[in-house]
């Protein structure tokens, strides 16, 4: 296999991949390994913002590999994202979300609607208790980012088209004094965003 292409089988043996000497080889955050099993220092593996992985500098442009890697992605309680296998725990840089939601579909409406989005690995996830939406506002620009949360505490970010297709199921609502637009999914209702205050409020 080329150097600039990772392999799954080389972390889980410990045959190269792993730098055992490296500084900063603590655990994951929350996480305890299991007798033998090895914390390595940086792998030189990164997930850019537009969810594209790469390994050593150079992008991973096979899918099928992406796919295979991310069966061992994990996010530990600090927040940082590691590839873990029975034998080694590797951590990986990741700027914003590892996954982009790419894709949406509504069955109903109301609070029966059910949303479900499909990730650029070709994944999907339900929109619940379990995977809840979170919008984030850029306090600069007043630009969202949008994310939903999938299992083992990793995220998605909503793409642009996705988002504005989200928008156009919202409803607004009043919460807790405040004019928010959100939606409903299985459920539960999820906030978008503020409003502005209506007339005469």
């Amino acid at each position: 296999m080329n150097k600039n292409v990772p392999n799954l089988s080389n972390l889980s043996q410990g045959s190269g991949e792993c730098d055992q000497g490296a500084e900063n080889t603590r655990p994951p955050a929350g996480m305890t390994p299991r007798p033998g099993q090895i914390v390595c220092g940086e792998i030189g593996m990164r997930i850019d913002r537009h969810g594209v992985w790469h390994y050593r500098g150079s992008p991973i442009n096979r899918k099928e590999l992406v796919k295979l890697f991310s069966t061992v992605l994990r996010r530990d309680a600090a927040g940082e994202h590691w590839l873990i296998t029975p034998a080694e725990m590797a951590r990986i840089a990741v700027e914003d979300a590892p996954y982009l939601a790419v894709e949406m579909s509504v069955e109903g409406s109301g609070p029966d609607q059910s949303i479900r989005l499909r990730t650029n690995i070709d994944t999907e996830v339900s929109v619940d208790a379990e995977h809840p939406l979170r919008v984030e506002t850029d306090p600069e620009t007043g630009e969202p980012a949008p994310y939903v949360g999938l299992d083992h505490g990793l995220e998605a970010r909503l793409n642009r088209p996705v988002f504005y297709e989200m928008v156009e199921h919202g409803v607004e609502r009043e919460c807790e004094g405040a004019h928010i637009l959100g939606v409903w999914s299985n459920g539960h209702f999820f906030s978008l965003g503020a409003l502005p205050p209506r007339e005469g409020s």
